[in-house]
């Protein structure tokens, strides 16, 4: 077991923004389909919700379910709490929304593990988790 480094986060980052950008995109075919065709106007309320709704299932989801989102799992990374136990409903909450937060600030709660004496990111010390790196084994 071993602490998660900046560009394997990124690396996961990358794979499961590919996977949730396939998501929002099913999600947003109903939303032309009932306008005939047209756009979506980007500020429309409930389309936000069901993005933000999307992502959240994905993320929490896969989280609650295994400790790795798919991204996670081909970098062979986990979250898990501070304790190395599964991560709490209410941590991996905290998680999500703390880790929005942390990109909306032009990423600088990720760019913070650089600084952490622990190497950890905003979202990891705000909801008590942290990501694991758990190499292959050797046959």
């Amino acid at each position: 077991m071993h602490n998660t480094g900046l560009l394997r986060r990124l690396g996961a980052m990358i794979y499961d923004g590919l996977l949730l950008v396939a998501l929002m995109f099913l999600a947003t075919l109903p939303f032309i389909a009932l306008r005939g065709g047209e756009p979506v106007e980007p500020g429309e309320l409930l389309y936000q919700i069901v993005l933000l709704l999307v992502s959240y299932l994905f993320f929490v989801g896969f989280w609650s379910r295994s400790g790795r989102t798919l991204g996670m799992q081909a970098w062979r990374i986990q979250v898990e709490a501070m304790s190395g136990d599964s991560p709490s409903i209410t941590a991996l909450n905290v998680r999500f929304f703390t880790a929005i937060v942390s990109l909306l600030v032009f990423g600088m709660g990720f760019w913070w593990q650089l600084f952490d004496r622990e190497g950890l990111t905003w979202h990891d010390r705000l909801s008590r988790t942290r990501l694991r790196y758990y190499p292959k084994p050797e046959e």
